[in-house]
Protein backbone atom coordinates (compact mmCIF):
# COMPACT_ATOMS: atom_id res chain seq x y z
CA UNK A 1 0.00 0.00 0.00
CA UNK A 2 1.39 3.60 -0.96
CA UNK A 3 -0.10 6.11 1.73
CA UNK A 4 0.83 9.05 0.13
CA UNK A 5 -3.39 9.97 -0.38
CA UNK A 6 -3.91 8.48 3.23
CA UNK A 7 -1.18 11.11 4.77
CA UNK A 8 -2.16 13.93 2.44
CA UNK A 9 -5.81 13.59 3.40
CA UNK A 10 -5.02 13.38 7.13
CA UNK A 11 -2.49 15.63 7.40
CA UNK A 12 -4.44 18.34 5.74
CA UNK A 13 -7.32 18.27 7.78
CA UNK A 14 -4.83 18.18 10.87
CA UNK A 15 -3.25 21.28 9.68
CA UNK A 16 -6.62 22.87 9.19
CA UNK A 17 -7.50 21.89 13.08
CA UNK A 18 -4.11 23.33 14.45
CA UNK A 19 -4.40 26.77 12.64
CA UNK A 20 -8.16 27.08 13.63
CA UNK A 21 -7.42 26.13 17.51
CA UNK A 22 -4.33 28.62 17.11
CA UNK A 23 -6.37 31.31 15.72
CA UNK A 24 -8.60 30.56 19.23
CA UNK A 25 -11.47 28.74 17.29
CA UNK A 26 -13.09 25.82 18.47
CA UNK A 27 -13.03 22.27 16.11
CA UNK A 28 -16.34 21.59 17.73
CA UNK A 29 -18.18 24.57 16.00
CA UNK A 30 -16.70 23.46 12.52
CA UNK A 31 -18.82 20.21 13.08
CA UNK A 32 -21.98 21.44 12.01
CA UNK A 33 -24.28 18.55 11.04
CA UNK A 34 -26.32 20.54 8.60
CA UNK A 35 -23.97 22.15 5.94
CA UNK A 36 -21.82 18.89 6.72
CA UNK A 37 -25.14 16.63 5.03
CA UNK A 38 -25.59 19.62 2.69
CA UNK A 39 -22.62 19.90 1.15
CA UNK A 40 -21.30 16.33 1.08
CA UNK A 41 -24.92 14.35 0.48
CA UNK A 42 -25.69 16.73 -2.65
CA UNK A 43 -22.22 17.47 -4.26
CA UNK A 44 -22.57 13.44 -4.29
CA UNK A 45 -25.54 13.36 -5.62
CA UNK A 46 -25.18 16.06 -8.20
CA UNK A 47 -22.07 13.96 -9.31
CA UNK A 48 -24.09 10.78 -9.62
CA UNK A 49 -26.39 13.15 -11.63
CA UNK A 50 -23.70 13.61 -14.61
CA UNK A 51 -23.53 9.71 -15.02
CA UNK A 52 -24.72 6.44 -14.96
CA UNK A 53 -25.09 4.13 -11.69
CA UNK A 54 -22.29 1.83 -13.04
CA UNK A 55 -19.89 5.30 -13.38
CA UNK A 56 -20.87 5.99 -9.57
CA UNK A 57 -20.04 2.15 -8.62
CA UNK A 58 -16.20 2.22 -10.45
CA UNK A 59 -16.02 5.34 -8.78
CA UNK A 60 -16.26 4.24 -5.76
CA UNK A 61 -14.21 1.35 -6.00
CA UNK A 62 -11.73 4.10 -7.32
CA UNK A 63 -11.75 5.78 -4.39
CA UNK A 64 -11.02 2.31 -2.16
CA UNK A 65 -8.45 1.58 -4.45
CA UNK A 66 -6.63 5.18 -4.07
CA UNK A 67 -6.51 4.63 -0.33
CA UNK A 68 -5.89 1.00 -0.39
CA UNK A 69 -3.19 0.10 -3.56
CA UNK A 70 0.07 -0.08 -3.88
CA UNK A 71 1.18 2.38 -6.49
CA UNK A 72 2.92 0.58 -9.40
CA UNK A 73 6.69 0.19 -10.18
CA UNK A 74 7.35 -0.47 -14.04
CA UNK A 75 10.80 -1.06 -12.79
CA UNK A 76 10.08 -4.14 -11.48
CA UNK A 77 9.12 -6.40 -14.50
CA UNK A 78 12.45 -5.12 -15.94
CA UNK A 79 14.27 -7.96 -14.29
CA UNK A 80 11.56 -10.73 -14.77
CA UNK A 81 11.19 -10.44 -18.28
CA UNK A 82 15.13 -10.22 -19.03
CA UNK A 83 15.40 -13.65 -17.05
CA UNK A 84 12.44 -14.99 -19.64
CA UNK A 85 13.92 -13.56 -22.41
CA UNK A 86 17.12 -15.69 -22.12
CA UNK A 87 15.12 -19.05 -21.07
CA UNK A 88 12.98 -18.50 -24.03
CA UNK A 89 16.18 -18.05 -26.29
CA UNK A 90 17.99 -20.94 -25.00
CA UNK A 91 15.28 -23.10 -24.47
CA UNK A 92 12.50 -21.74 -26.83
CA UNK A 93 8.84 -20.44 -26.13
CA UNK A 94 7.69 -23.46 -24.92
CA UNK A 95 10.11 -23.91 -22.10
CA UNK A 96 8.10 -20.77 -20.26
CA UNK A 97 5.24 -23.01 -19.51
CA UNK A 98 7.17 -24.19 -16.26
CA UNK A 99 7.34 -20.37 -15.19
CA UNK A 100 3.79 -19.14 -15.48
CA UNK A 101 3.23 -20.74 -12.39
CA UNK A 102 5.86 -18.48 -10.28
CA UNK A 103 4.26 -15.31 -12.17
CA UNK A 104 2.03 -13.23 -9.95
CA UNK A 105 0.76 -10.88 -12.16
CA UNK A 106 -2.38 -12.22 -14.54
CA UNK A 107 -1.55 -9.81 -17.32
CA UNK A 108 2.22 -10.96 -17.79
CA UNK A 109 0.92 -14.53 -17.51
CA UNK A 110 -1.69 -13.66 -19.91
CA UNK A 111 0.52 -12.62 -22.34
CA UNK A 112 3.43 -15.03 -22.24
CA UNK A 113 0.32 -17.72 -22.10
CA UNK A 114 -0.97 -15.94 -25.92
CA UNK A 115 2.96 -16.19 -26.56
CA UNK A 116 3.79 -19.63 -25.64
CA UNK A 117 0.33 -21.21 -28.10
CA UNK A 118 1.91 -19.73 -31.00
CA UNK A 119 -0.02 -16.89 -30.80
CA UNK A 120 0.80 -13.91 -34.17
CA UNK A 121 2.85 -11.40 -32.57
CA UNK A 122 0.43 -8.83 -34.08
CA UNK A 123 -2.33 -10.85 -32.46
CA UNK A 124 -1.12 -10.18 -29.00
CA UNK A 125 0.54 -6.94 -29.21
CA UNK A 126 -3.30 -5.91 -30.22
CA UNK A 127 -5.12 -8.03 -27.49
CA UNK A 128 -2.75 -6.51 -25.11
CA UNK A 129 -3.39 -3.15 -25.74
CA UNK A 130 -6.64 -3.37 -25.64
CA UNK A 131 -6.29 -4.08 -22.14
CA UNK A 132 -4.08 -0.88 -21.44
CA UNK A 133 -6.85 1.50 -23.25
CA UNK A 134 -9.57 -0.38 -20.80
CA UNK A 135 -7.04 0.27 -17.28
CA UNK A 136 -6.84 3.90 -18.83
CA UNK A 137 -10.44 4.33 -19.89
CA UNK A 138 -11.76 3.15 -16.38
CA UNK A 139 -9.42 5.45 -14.14
CA UNK A 140 -10.76 8.05 -16.22
CA UNK A 141 -13.66 7.63 -15.66
CA UNK A 142 -13.65 7.17 -12.06
CA UNK A 143 -11.25 10.15 -11.51
CA UNK A 144 -13.83 12.45 -13.81
CA UNK A 145 -16.52 11.91 -10.64
CA UNK A 146 -14.40 12.74 -8.14
CA UNK A 147 -12.98 15.77 -10.31
CA UNK A 148 -16.83 16.61 -10.80
CA UNK A 149 -17.09 16.77 -7.16
CA UNK A 150 -14.48 19.00 -6.57
CA UNK A 151 -16.12 21.23 -8.95
CA UNK A 152 -19.65 21.14 -7.46
CA UNK A 153 -18.72 21.36 -4.05
CA UNK A 154 -17.57 25.35 -3.24
CA UNK A 155 -20.60 25.92 -5.27
CA UNK A 156 -22.54 23.87 -3.39
CA UNK A 157 -21.10 25.05 0.25
CA UNK A 158 -21.76 28.78 -1.21
CA UNK A 159 -25.73 27.62 -1.45
CA UNK A 160 -25.25 26.76 2.07
CA UNK A 161 -24.03 29.49 3.06
CA UNK A 162 -27.39 32.04 1.37
CA UNK A 163 -29.58 29.28 3.05
CA UNK A 164 -27.85 30.24 6.44
CA UNK A 165 -28.17 33.82 5.35
CA UNK A 166 -31.77 33.41 4.87
CA UNK A 167 -32.23 32.40 8.68
CA UNK A 168 -30.14 35.35 9.49
CA UNK A 169 -32.60 37.60 8.05
CA UNK A 170 -35.02 36.09 9.36
CA UNK A 171 -34.02 36.97 13.18
CA UNK A 172 -32.76 40.31 12.68
CA UNK A 173 -35.52 41.28 15.82
CA UNK A 174 -33.38 38.94 18.05
CA UNK A 175 -29.74 39.83 17.88
CA UNK A 176 -28.18 37.87 20.46
CA UNK A 177 -28.76 34.78 18.02
CA UNK A 178 -26.90 36.46 14.80
CA UNK A 179 -23.48 36.03 15.65
CA UNK A 180 -24.20 32.24 15.34
CA UNK A 181 -26.50 31.67 12.87
CA UNK A 182 -23.70 34.12 10.68
CA UNK A 183 -20.84 31.58 11.67
CA UNK A 184 -22.91 28.45 11.00
CA UNK A 185 -23.97 29.88 7.41
CA UNK A 186 -20.23 30.30 6.54
CA UNK A 187 -19.35 26.62 8.11
CA UNK A 188 -21.52 25.23 4.26
CA UNK A 189 -18.79 27.34 2.51
CA UNK A 190 -16.02 26.21 4.69
CA UNK A 191 -16.80 23.04 3.89
CA UNK A 192 -17.71 22.97 0.14
CA UNK A 193 -14.39 24.67 -0.50
CA UNK A 194 -12.29 22.18 1.94
CA UNK A 195 -14.16 19.09 0.94
CA UNK A 196 -12.90 20.37 -3.05
CA UNK A 197 -9.60 20.94 -2.01
CA UNK A 198 -8.80 18.43 0.86
CA UNK A 199 -10.77 15.47 -0.84
CA UNK A 200 -12.62 15.06 -3.57
CA UNK A 201 -9.97 17.15 -6.19
CA UNK A 202 -6.62 15.06 -4.32
CA UNK A 203 -8.65 11.63 -4.87
CA UNK A 204 -9.26 12.29 -8.77
CA UNK A 205 -5.85 13.11 -9.16
CA UNK A 206 -4.77 9.67 -7.24
CA UNK A 207 -6.77 7.85 -9.64
CA UNK A 208 -5.39 9.46 -12.42
CA UNK A 209 -1.94 8.56 -11.55
CA UNK A 210 -2.57 5.48 -10.35
CA UNK A 211 -4.02 4.41 -13.95
CA UNK A 212 -0.81 5.93 -15.42
CA UNK A 213 1.41 3.78 -13.28
CA UNK A 214 -0.42 0.78 -14.09
CA UNK A 215 -0.87 1.39 -17.97
CA UNK A 216 3.06 1.77 -17.64
CA UNK A 217 3.76 -1.08 -15.95
CA UNK A 218 1.26 -3.18 -18.88
CA UNK A 219 3.34 -1.36 -21.57
CA UNK A 220 6.59 -2.54 -20.54
CA UNK A 221 5.17 -6.39 -20.50
CA UNK A 222 4.21 -5.89 -23.83
CA UNK A 223 7.17 -4.61 -24.93
CA UNK A 224 8.89 -7.33 -23.38
CA UNK A 225 6.69 -9.75 -24.95
CA UNK A 226 7.20 -9.17 -28.32
CA UNK A 227 11.05 -8.86 -27.73
CA UNK A 228 10.82 -12.10 -26.29
CA UNK A 229 8.50 -13.76 -29.22
CA UNK A 230 11.23 -12.08 -31.60
CA UNK A 231 13.88 -13.90 -30.20
CA UNK A 232 15.99 -10.97 -29.36
CA UNK A 233 18.88 -10.66 -27.34
CA UNK A 234 18.26 -10.54 -23.71
CA UNK A 235 20.70 -7.77 -23.28
CA UNK A 236 18.49 -5.85 -25.88
CA UNK A 237 15.57 -6.77 -24.36
CA UNK A 238 17.07 -5.21 -21.14
CA UNK A 239 18.08 -1.81 -22.54
CA UNK A 240 14.75 -1.27 -24.83
CA UNK A 241 12.82 -2.06 -21.58
CA UNK A 242 15.16 0.15 -19.79
CA UNK A 243 14.63 3.01 -22.11
CA UNK A 244 10.88 2.88 -21.55
CA UNK A 245 10.87 4.04 -17.84
CA UNK A 246 11.31 7.09 -16.22
CA UNK A 247 14.54 8.71 -15.76
CA UNK A 248 15.31 8.20 -12.01
CA UNK A 249 14.32 4.35 -12.64
CA UNK A 250 15.94 4.08 -15.35
CA UNK A 251 19.50 4.92 -13.40
CA UNK A 252 18.87 2.67 -10.39
CA UNK A 253 18.27 -0.16 -12.89
CA UNK A 254 21.08 0.56 -14.66
CA UNK A 255 23.13 0.82 -11.19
Amino acid sequence: MDPATLIGVIGALVVIVVANIMEGGSPASLLLLPPILLVMGATLLVSLAGGTMADAKQSFRGMVRAFTAKAGNPAEFVPTLVSLSEKARREGLLALEDALSEIDDPFLTKGLTLAIDGTDPEEVRDILEAEVYAVRAEAKQAARFWNSAGGYAPTIGIVGTVMGLVHVLENLAEPEKLGHLIAGAFVATLWGVMSANVFFLPLGNRITRLGELQANQMEIVIEGIASLQAGSNPRVVAQRLQSLLPADQRDREAA
